[in-house]
């Protein structure tokens, strides 16, 4: 036969997987005389992502541009704004003063006193005696400040950088930049007991959705209701496996008609993810098989035990790990809730730092202890104080930080910050520095502009600035 001037060809006339999929592009080829797929173009050039530079996929492990001191970042933030003047930072004129009249309030002397903890005799607050036990490799920032005195957006600036708009958060910047060595794990996790807290606080945002955090509930002591859907109650493994072979061919015809979009991208890498994570998961949040005495070092609560998970997490490869804990919103009652929350968390502090030693994982282990904002001097409810955004505390200890030592200061009734200033985008600045970046770098170009987690603001012009006074 004579192809060119064949009436009918079988082959012509099979329908193939590539015309079953008509793409944004081509349907505004065909109906909008090509200036629709211009501009759609130059929409997916800006919307490029990390799986076109790595060549080896999004969350494929990925060298910094300078020698990190940190590989991996355990971050426990103490959420509903805890009090630094009962905590890290001793204020004698405020205990001398305490019941005094200011304003029309009266000042509130801490109930608690403030060893000196190791051999460099750091003080901070008696309720935390195993973290104690670590003074030496501590350093706290006494002089940290943010933008606002309000729940909501002073934790979307601790974990994001940002009060108003969607940012991606601080794990997610992490896994953009470094990817993680497990590809069986998420990357990036969020771990609570109780309900899930804000997404935005651990949203991918404009990245691509391959470095969207996880968050689990560590309330939960089974690995099916710890991950939902661990295991098909409905296919084995081995069609789990042909069903998804199927699906990724599917999604590869799809893909390679939308130049690897990000968030097709993502859902494929899920769905991959999903089917790993089976047998990595299930052994990694499983800690039945841990020691009696290893969870008794921990606690048998939510914080020992989440803590003890995030442990085995970091051990596995996991990259950025976040353990929060509820309850530190104390406008009353500080010397009997701070104290009950500290006894569930400082042995969980301890043990874990033990462990990362024990392993050699402390030194390339960056750790740091946050809040949303401080508190004030004056007493709010009984025995309480109120918000304070003037002045916080941060504690780091690990990958590359000084430790046995104080930085910075607060005003002598610890109201506000005003000796080396330190805010919360001078944080997050160190914590990609230690992890071999420099953070006006590690940027992300959307919407005509490149974004960084330490972006300048009106009120902060400058952006973050790296806190060099802490770094060994």
């Amino acid at each position: 036969m004579n192809r060119e001037t064949d009436v009918y060809s079988v082959e012509d006339h099979t329908q193939r997987i590539e015309d079953l999929f008509l793409t944004r592009r081509q349907w505004l080829t065909q109906t909008g005389t090509g200036f629709g797929a211009l501009a759609l173009s130059c929409m997916l050039a800006e919307q490029g992502h990390a799986q076109a530079k790595s060549g080896g996929g999004a969350l494929a492990p990925k060298t910094p541009p300078r020698t990190p001191k940190a590989k991996r970042v355990l971050n426990i933030f103490l959420q509903g704004a805890a009090p630094h003047m009962d905590l890290w930072d001793p204020r004698p004129e405020l205990n001398a003063n305490n019941g005094k009249s200011q304003g029309n309030r009266k000042l509130l002397g801490s109930p608690f006193r403030f060893p000196k903890y190791g051999k460099s005799g750091l003080e901070f607050s008696e309720i935390w005696p195993n973290l104690g036990r670590h003074a030496d490799d501590v350093a706290i920032v006494r002089s940290t400040y943010t933008d606002a005195p309000a729940h909501g957006p002073a934790t979307y600036m601790q974990n994001t950088g940002e009060m108003q708009e969607i940012r991606p958060a601080v794990g997610s910047w992490v896994m953009y930049g470094l990817g993680t060595e497990n590809q069986n794990l998420p990357g990036f996790i969020t771990m609570r007991p109780g309900n899930a807290p804000d997404p935005r606080n651990y949203t991918n945002a404009f990245l691509p959705g391959a470095f969207q955090g996880t968050f689990v509930d560590s309330n939960n002591t089974k690995i099916e209701d710890i991950i939902k859907n661990i295991k098909s109650e409905f296919a084995s493994r081995r069609d789990q496996r042909k069903q998804l072979d199927l699906l990724l061919k599917l999604n590869e015809v799809h893909k390679q008609k939308r130049q690897a979009e990000g968030e097709l991208e993502a859902r494929i890498n899920t769905f991959e993810l999903a089917y790993r994570m089976q047998t990595d998961a299930r052994e990694a949040f499983d800690i039945a098989g841990e020691k009696p005495e290893t969870l008794a070092k921990y606690g048998n609560n939510g914080q020992g035990r989440q803590m003890l998970i995030a442990r085995r997490l970091l051990e596995r490869g996991v990259r950025f790990v976040q353990v929060a804990q509820g309850g530190w919103d104390l406008h009353g009652g500080i010397a009997q809730r701070a104290k009950r929350n500290a006894d569930q968390l400082d042995p969980a502090i301890g043990a874990i730092v033990d462990d990362l030693k024990e392993r050699g994982l402390f030194n390339d282990t960056l750790i740091y202890i946050t809040s949303e904002f401080g508190r004030s001097s004056r007493e709010d409810g009984a025995g309480g104080r109120g918000h304070n955004a003037r002045a916080l505390s941060t504690v780091l200890m690990g990958g590359g930080i000084k430790g046995g030592m104080a930085y910075g200061s607060t005003d002598e009734l610890g109201g506000a910050a005003v000796e080396n200033k330190v805010h919360v985008k001078d944080i997050h600045a160190t914590v990609l520095n230690q992890l071999g970046f420099d953070h006006e770098q590690l940027t992300f170009r959307t919407g005509g502009r490149d974004f960084r987690l330490t972006q300048a603001t009106r009120t902060l012009p400058q952006g973050g600035t790296v806190v060099d006074g802490i770094l060994a």
